[in-house]
């Protein structure tokens, strides 16, 4: 028996691929001192690796993101070797549209496939990045396995060709891989893992007798093993009878998946690399489970096994090391080196049987939480669905809501934050470790505000924001002033790029002692006769962007938090506040892989928010989402029944508005005109052509105009030319509307 780990974060202890990347982008390293940089926190991942498994992968490490690498490696992007152009690929003027991975927090770039107008697509092999990282890493072949994104997962995350062109694209993919794979079998790669989480969302008849074909040729060509996440796989006796070395299976997300092995046999000639350490919770493995469980399958299958974890480990921090939680919260907790140590653990009890330090891991791993509150339990159980309804349908919302705000055509606002100075995180490090007095950095808190109101009066925006100068992270802000959570200390994990948050830890049910929000947009609101929005975070997004309990069903959690944000909707209100935001961009991402799910879960997350959102008739609720997929959720996002929701635009170039072309949205839609993530700054013109092609399917009265997404990582002189354009365009699409 060996141990197999995949994915271990590239970020570092020091988060020293953040630092890094944003140090070359300001012009403050040169760029070999970037690479230098990324060989180093490279090095320090596999020596993570080489101290607990038996096999780990090389080439995972990237400069901004998978996917673009593998487009490069295929030839999509040949000049993406040069790395101011790898760059402009990611956050350039035209860059990359960004998505969600799959349903996780983690955004890829989407990679652009083109067909030529004869029908063809030039592709040819330009790098072979995990032949280079196999011929870098110092150790034996023996353990170490180069990484692929496999070809069908690409073909599924690609974009730009046409609809029903899928088959054609994978086969044109086959014979670049097939390049790969030899160089890498030339190479003396033992095994190759290939990547393919798209096997475990709806995969079609069709698409299965594809699989079967392109691995059919690619199988006999090097040694793979196709590594399969997040959810079982529906089709497993066609995958077992491929000419491959091994498949990877999830047995923690994919709940029937050992149910599956019994009936379709696991061959006795193959590798089943099996996932049963959780790589996306925080919580201890239950070390005698997850043996029995091994046990189980190595009795349905004479093959080999590797003992691995379920779902890349990129989706945890990288060590529990320097955090000083409750030393009884702290001992239920795994990070990814601790994920890492849990493997270890489990081989040896397998092969040797229980140690004292098995025992001693497993009785941690049943240590109970003890957070309970009895009085939010019940509230939730006396829920109908009566508390889940607006008093007033739309049309009689939005004339009592345009009476009290009287906003032009074509309002323009911001989704909330706005740039954070290095001035700005200094006091909120200081107030916490008690170097700046609370009403100290009140007072400066307040000056921000003022400041961020002047801006916004300036600029000529139509509703205003308070700038969210207080908060850290819109997930973490509600997590410190909420009862049931926990904050870590270094728990950072990578979202995109650079762009990294700290998921909060949901230790026990959901509690709000009093106001959050209500003081510091108060203070805003009192500063100008505009409309100023409440900004709360929607109780879905905080569900799944923390690390969350294991002993309540998610939706009784999201219940919980639905009810805190609904007391702080009740208080802005009580406060004079006119309008409320409640974002919801994770809304897209906690539905499963298998469709068939849909319906139960969008089912409980709407009922979340509606409960969260219950307000006055003519208080108007806004939410936003970004960087989802859509054209696949309207309706679902449409039972939210936001009098406004805001999303992202301008990556897609405008393509999400193609949604609205099948399905008629009743409510109001302010589709972002520009991209947030990067720090070119487009004319009025550009933003304005966003918009027009929205008012083809889109009545004009119904939209807004608004960036993409919160400003906070962008600096001051940027955001503000930005905004000036986007209220010039706002003109601009007023004056035109004059004409029509």
């Amino acid at each position: 028996m060996n141990t197999y780990a995949y994915g271990f974060p590239r970020l570092g202890r020091e988060r020293q691929f953040k630092h890094l990347l944003e140090e070359f982008w300001a012009g403050n390293i040169l760029e070999t001192e970037l690479r230098d940089g990324i060989d180093r926190l490279e090095e320090e991942r596999l020596s993570a690796y080489r101290s607990s498994v038996d096999y780990f992968p090389v080439g995972e490490m990237t400069m901004y993101d998978p996917m673009l690498d593998m487009g490069i490696m295929l030839g999509l992007y040949p000049e993406g070797n040069d790395l101011d152009r790898y760059f402009q690929l990611a956050r350039g003027v035209h860059a990359l549209e960004m998505t969600k991975w799959f349903n996780t927090n983690y955004h890829y770039l989407v990679p652009v496939i083109s067909v030529s107008k004869t029908g063809q697509l030039l592709l040819k092999k330009v790098w072979n990045k995990p032949l280079n990282a196999f011929l870098k890493c110092q150790d034996s072949n023996q353990g170490k396995i180069p990484f692929l994104i496999g070809p069908y997962t690409f073909a599924r995350l690609s974009k730009g060709f046409p609809v029903g062109s899928l088959s054609k694209v994978v086969r044109a993919l086959v014979p670049v891989y097939r390049e790969l794979l030899d160089e890498l079998r030339a190479a003396g790669a033992e095994y190759i893992h290939v990547d393919e989480p798209a096997f475990a969302g709806d995969v079609s008849e069709a698409d299965q007798a594809l699989i079967h074909e392109i691995y059919q040729d690619l199988g006999r060509h090097a040694p793979l093993l196709l590594i399969i996440a997040y959810d079982q796989v529906d089709f497993l006796s066609k995958l077992f009878c491929l000419p491959v070395a091994g498949f990877g299976l999830d047995f923690v997300h994919g709940v029937e998946a050992l149910a599956a092995l019994r009936t379709v046999r696991f061959p006795a000639d193959k590798i089943l690399v099996a996932g049963v350490v959780d790589g996306r919770s925080i919580w201890k493995t239950n070390l005698l489970r997850a043996a029995e469980m091994i046990d189980e399958i190595r009795r349905l299958t004479e093959g080999q096994i590797w003992v691995s974890n379920a779902a890349p480990l990129f989706h945890l921090p990288v060590s529990l090391e320097g955090e000083t939680m409750e030393p009884y919260l702290r001992e239920r907790i795994c990070f990814a080196e601790e994920r890492l140590n849990e493997l270890a653990l489990i081989k040896t009890l397998v092969t040797t049987g229980p140690t004292e330090e098995t025992r001693r891991w497993n009785q941690y791993s049943q240590t109970p939480l003890h957070w309970n509150n009895e009085a939010v339990r019940q509230r939730v159980a006396r829920l109908t669905p009566k508390d889940a309804e607006r008093s007033a349908p739309y049309a009689e919302r939005s004339k009592l809501q345009q009476e009290r705000l009287k906003l032009p055509m074509f309002p323009t606002t911001t989704i909330g934050s706005f740039p954070q100075t290095g001035h700005v995180r200094k006091a909120r490090t200081d107030v916490r470790s008690g170097k700046l007095s609370r009403q100290a950095y009140a007072g400066f808190m307040n000056d921000q505000i003022r400041e961020v109101v002047r801006v916004q009066e300036e600029i000529g925006l139509d509703v205003f924001v308070h700038g969210e100068f207080e908060r850290s992270d819109m997930v973490e802000y509600f997590a410190e002033h909420l009862g049931g959570f926990e904050i870590t200390r270094n728990g950072w994990v990578i979202s995109y790029g650079s762009r990294i948050y700290r998921p909060p830890l949901i230790c026990g049910d959901v509690v709000r002692a009093g106001p959050i929000t209500v003081e510091n947009i108060s203070f805003a609101q009192s500063l100008t006769k505009k409309p100023m929005k409440g900004m709360l975070t929607g109780p879905i997004t905080i569900l799944a962007w923390s690390f969350v309990r294991e002993d309540l069903p998610l939706s009784d959690t999201a219940c919980q938090l639905a009810l805190a944000i609904h007391e702080e909707v009740l208080d802005l209100e009580k406060a004079g506040i006119r309008i409320i935001q409640i974002d919801e961009p994770a809304f897209r991402e906690l539905a499963p892989m298998k469709r068939a799910m849909w319906p139960a879960y969008f089912a409980w997350a709407a009922r979340a928010f509606c409960l969260a959102a219950k307000a006055l008739p003519e208080t108007q609720i806004h939410t936003h989402m970004c960087y989802s997929e859509f054209n696949e959720i309207i309706e679902y996002i449409s039972a939210l029944d936001a009098d406004v929701i805001t999303i992202e635009a301008t990556r897609s170039r405008g393509e999400v508005i193609a949604a609205f072309e099948r399905f008629r949205y009743p409510r109001q839609i302010g589709p972002g005109v520009y991209d947030i993530h990067t720090p070119a700054v487009v004319s009025p013109e550009e933003m304005a052509a966003v918009i027009e092609r929205a008012i083809r399917v889109i009545p004009a009265e119904q939209i807004w105009v608004n960036p993409d997404c919160g400003l906070k990582t962008r600096g001051w002189n940027e955001a503000v030319q930005a905004l000036h354009n986007m209220v010039a365009a706002a003109r601009l699409l007023r004056e035109r509307a004059k004409k029509r």
